[in-house]
């Protein structure tokens, strides 16, 4: 029999609890710092994903220069192989208002870093407000 070796939820927590709020700001460098040389990140605009540090700082400095303002916050998870499932909200504010998403992404980690990590999440209402 395998032996589980995912996060429980206060384990979960306790990363999401320092890894969400480097995703507000625009400091890509301490975002990367979470982020095995190997990863792999997707997201919805990068649904074929991006891999190791080169890629996603590239990556991330884009994507927090544009939104320097948004805040994550971890709103629980469910155990995952090597990790977790990461339920969260963003509160993104887009021109003169705030647009508040919910969704969820995949965190695997290997020696305390993230290896793989998969975002998704119904974008419309953000793609429409950048309009």
């Amino acid at each position: 029999m395998e032996t589980f070796n995912g996060l429980s939820p206060d384990e979960a927590s306790e990363f999401a609890g320092q890894w969400l709020p480097a995703w507000t700001g625009n400091d890509p460098d301490s975002l990367v710092a979470f982020y095995a040389p190997d990863a792999l990140y997707v997201d919805p605009a990068v649904p074929d994903g991006i891999v190791g540090h080169a890629q996603l700082r590239a990556y991330f400095a884009t994507l927090l220069v544009r939104n320097p303002d948004w805040v994550w916050t971890h709103r629980g998870s469910m155990p995952l192989k090597d990790g977790f499932v990461n339920l969260w909200h963003a509160s993104i504010p887009v021109a003169t208002s705030t647009i508040e998403v919910d969704g969820l992404c995949t965190v695997q980690l290997r020696d305390g870093l993230i290896y793989r990590n998969e975002v998704y999440f119904d974008r419309s209402e953000l793609i429409a407000a950048l309009r």
